[in-house]
């Protein structure tokens, strides 16, 4: 399948690359495929884009929580995650979306609404955690920068 992407160009990706947002993503209920892309020629590379597979230009930079918060450990009803599948810990993934703005050092990550994908279905929903300490707008440039300097 021929994708156009906002910062990839044009990309040719294999079915099993497609993840499916029933209930799309919060905001964006309307855009149900998507796809997970990164720079190939980085060494390494924390930070990837969730695509939209429908909508060129709507592309969501994504990271792993552990890389921001070692202690990420959202608590979710169970029922908000039954319609991807069942989930074990060979098959789950968990992204948190990012927000860049022009001055970098106040780059921030939504603790409070994973996106929670399951690698076998490939059925992917994003849901509100019940953790009451978690923040929509947690901050992680000096997190990323202390990483880097380690």
């Amino acid at each position: 399948m021929l994708v156009k992407t906002k910062f990839f160009g044009e990309v040719d990706l294999p079915e099993e690359k497609i993840l499916t947002f029933d209930r799309g993503l919060i905001g964006l209920s309307d855009y149900k495929q998507y796809t997970i892309l990164y720079d190939v020629e980085k060494e390494e590379t924390n930070i990837c884009w969730l695509q939209s597979v429908d909508e060129p230009t709507l592309a969501l930079p994504i990271i792993k929580p552990l890389l921001v918060k070692e202690d990420y450990n959202p608590v979710v009803e169970d029922e908000l995650l039954t319609h991807i599948g069942e989930l074990t810990e060979e098959n789950l993934v968990i992204f948190l979306t990012m927000t860049v703005p022009s001055d970098i050092t106040q780059m921030s990550v939504n603790l409070k609404a994973p996106i929670i994908i399951n690698a076998d279905t490939r059925k992917a929903a994003q849901i509100m955690v019940e953790n009451q300490d978690y923040e929509v707008k947690y901050k992680i440039y000096d997190v990323l920068k202390s990483k880097g300097e380690e």
